[in-house]
């Protein structure tokens, strides 16, 4: 080849290569935030006057906060796999936090016994992060993935990188170093957990910006074990003083001792602490001149824990919360903020879901959509360019029960109208979200053939899915299944008020060093 068309050939090369990466700068980045247990009001942008979040409300006010955005179910894993597959739980088949019993191996004797689910993401699907990936994207993932285990890690579906993902669903160290998490290094003792994942995450969003990035920050918090640092504690302590004192914090609501009241010093610095740690993410794209071209999702992946386990947590005025069937257990922060493209101090009110993800940062990012994968997922764009999308109805089902005092349901939600269906009786609960966002007035009597031409929808739409169902439990004991409600209801919620309260006297302290918190100062 004569000397000149080899040069003109080389030109040419090096021009396209130089366009490529230039269009590919031009596609924008993607960081997305994901908290664990958070609920919709534990945040002071969305109205709570105890816990403190100024850098989340930042994040929320810079773009579209939306305010009716849900979670795919009512804990943690289905979720999560909702997030990564743009489909509904009953779809994709995992219907429940990975680890729990189902089927014969359910133990405590409840009426039913839960239908099975899915362990792991299925490896024919294609995640969010794969598509991401197969779009020129750098994949990052840090924190929590409770999606399976070995063979079924953030690096077995899309991501190039992982830091503490793995089959658990809360922290097996706990907050603070050392952490005992196989997929993540230690560091120094009394490290905290949730810095350190915002800390890998600045890393690689600095050390990665010659081609677009997805970037995921999973977080453990707020999930237990309840942790936080004595400065903290105090911190929040002395606020809680300030207020009027309580005497009852918890009612009985159905099935368990329900939180009413946000005042628990432990949680109030675990949420400082998580808003720290999207301060630090933040300013690392402010400081690298990323922050005009770079999409910043933030949301949760169930509603708050006001009842089971930890008890941290009051969802009012919403009703229920992790676990539970109403709006309290599915409700969450939803924002989504990119200043190249979404107006500052935005509002939405249309209901939104965690399905709805996939499809959306698919379009923002310029990349084919995969409607074939994410079939229950529509993408938001229109709304965040102030127009609309289509009604559509939403589709929750859980099958099973949980710590939290949750009875095995579905849920649909079509227009202002939610239906509720238990398995346990067959009775189903209606509500007008719009007239009525507590959940108080039950409308299924009087309102009886909506109810039923719900109930009709809800269930063709399951069995079109192949939803799968609980079963009868054999070994049912009326007697010891009221016995058991019986005492939480009397002398477990009697036990929640002495401990509860006890958080906030001056002296309190759960060990000698904070959890190992004061080993060294964050």
């Amino acid at each position: 080849m004569h000397v000149s068309r080899v040069f003109a050939v080389l030109c040419l090369v090096t021009l396209s290569a130089f366009a490529a990466r230039a269009a590919s700068l031009d596609r924008p980045n993607v960081v997305m935030i994901l908290a664990d247990d958070l609920g919709l009001h534990d945040l002071s942008v969305e109205g709570s006057t105890f816990y403190q979040s100024p850098n989340i409300d930042a994040l929320a006010r810079g773009g579209m906060r939306f305010t009716q955005g849900y979670a795919t179910c009512r804990v943690c894993s289905p979720s999560r796999a909702s997030i990564q597959l743009g489909k509904f739980t009953a779809r994709h088949g995992i219907t429940q936090w990975i680890g729990a019993a189902s089927g014969k191996d359910w133990k405590r004797g409840d009426r039913l016994l839960p239908a099975d689910y899915l362990h792991a993401l299925p490896a024919d699907d294609i995640t969010l992060a794969e598509s991401m990936k197969e779009g020129g994207y750098k994949t990052f993932f840090a924190g929590k993935w409770h999606l399976g285990g070995e063979g079924s890690l953030p690096t077995d579906h899309g991501f190039d990188i992982n830091v503490g993902g793995h089959h658990a669903g809360s922290p097996p160290g706990g907050y603070f170093a050392p952490y005992k998490n196989p997929e993540m290094k230690n560091g120094p003792d009394g490290e905290s957990l949730t810095l350190r994942l915002a800390r890998e995450t600045s890393d690689f969003i600095a050390s990665n910006q010659d081609k677009p990035f997805f970037a995921m920050l999973s977080f453990y918090t707020v999930h237990g074990p309840l942790q936080t640092s004595p400065d903290r504690w105090s911190k929040y302590q002395r606020i809680a003083a300030e207020k009027p004192a309580v005497d009852q914090r918890f009612k009985v609501d159905r099935t368990l001792p329900v939180r009413q009241v946000q005042d628990n010093p432990v949680y109030a610095g675990m949420i400082e602490t998580m808003d720290d740690a999207v301060g630090m993410v933040m300013e690392t794209l402010k400081k690298n001149g990323l922050s005009e071209n770079t999409i910043v999702i933030f949301t949760s992946d169930n509603g708050g824990v006001s009842s089971g386990d930890g008890y941290a947590t009051s969802n009012l005025p919403l009703r229920g919360g992790k676990g539970r069937q109403w709006e309290g257990g599915v409700r969450e922060p939803y924002y989504i903020c990119f200043p190249a493209k979404i107006k500052a101090e935005s509002t939405c009110d249309v209901p939104v879901t965690g399905a709805d993800f996939y499809p959306t940062i698919m379009e923002l990012c310029g990349l084919p959509a995969k409607r074939d994968q994410h079939v229950d997922g529509v993408s938001l764009v229109p709304l965040l360019d102030g127009g609309s999308i289509s009604p559509r109805p939403l589709y929750w089902h859980y099958p099973q029960y949980d710590n939290q005092g949750g009875e095995p349901s579905s849920l649909l939600r079509d227009g202002d109208w939610k239906l509720i269906h238990y398995y346990e009786d067959g009775r189903n609960e209606l509500y007008n979200l719009e007239a009525d966002p507590t959940e108080t007035s039950d409308l299924a009597l009087t309102h009886s053939v909506r109810t039923q031409r719900m109930a009709a929808q809800l269930d063709d739409w399951l069995r079109s899915v192949g939803a799968l169902f609980p079963e009868s439990n054999p070994r049912f004991d009326p007697a010891k299944s009221e016995a058991r409600f019986e005492n939480a209801r009397t002398v477990g919620k009697a036990k929640l008020e002495r401990q509860h309260a006890e958080l906030l006297n001056p002296d309190w302290q759960p060990n000698a060093d904070w959890w190992g918190s004061a080993v060294t100062k964050d």
